[in-house]
């Protein structure tokens, strides 16, 4: 008679298998959604999300001397992300036309090396497609060292069409971690499954 236990061993591995696959494709989906998110946003200008001009557009604009825009800056993490994320200032007087500089402060409070993005939005939500940007870290994502820190800075005009009924813009990030950090999780889970399955 022959011992059943191989067969129900390889039949557990192969559901144990299953199972983390399923469970890998749901937590990357999860990831997806965000910049599924923000790309449906920054085409549909759902949710205040900010637009981007050149460097020359923003050279060619005319400054409104007489107006003035009270701009707040605004931070939150993820609530998955290790992160201390913040504005260097909170808040700046405007003058639509003109560019401006500040930036946000970000540190990877994990001991491992991480990759982080934020994803701006903008309030009022009429606001939004009048407050551009020429460099933004919420471009591009940002790689930290094991309990590394940066300034992360950003360049921004107020497009002088901003109707005249707004004068306090409010300017939002969310950081979180940017699917590129689950690579190295998502490597150690293929590579259990692996082992479980032989």
């Amino acid at each position: 008679m022959s011992d059943p236990r191989p067969a129900t061993s390889k039949m557990h591995a192969i559901v144990a298998g299953k199972m983390l696959a399923l469970a890998i494709g749901m937590f990357g989906f999860g990831y997806a959604m965000v910049p599924l998110y923000d790309i449906i946003c920054e085409v549909t200008g759902l949710n205040g999300k900010t637009g981007r001009v050149s460097v020359a557009e923003a050279a060619a604009a005319k400054m409104d001397p007489d107006r003035e825009v009270i701009v707040e800056f605004t931070s939150t993490i993820n609530a998955s992300g290790a992160w201390e994320f913040r504005p260097t200032e909170r808040t700046m007087i405007a003058k639509p036309g003109q560019t401006y500089q500040t930036s946000y402060y970000a540190e990877n409070l994990t001991n491992r090396t991480t990759v982080g993005q934020a994803s701006p939005s903008v309030t009022p939500s009429a606001a939004a497609k009048y407050f551009n940007k020429t460099e933004c870290f919420c471009f591009t994502q940002q790689l930290f060292e094991p309990n590394a820190s940066k300034d992360m800075p950003l360049i921004f005009i107020i497009d002088p069409d901003l109707p005249l009924n707004v004068d306090r813009i409010t300017l939002s990030y969310t950081f979180f971690n940017s699917p590129d950090s689950t690579a190295s999780l998502s490597s150690s889970l293929i590579s259990i499954a692996q082992e479980i399955s032989q």
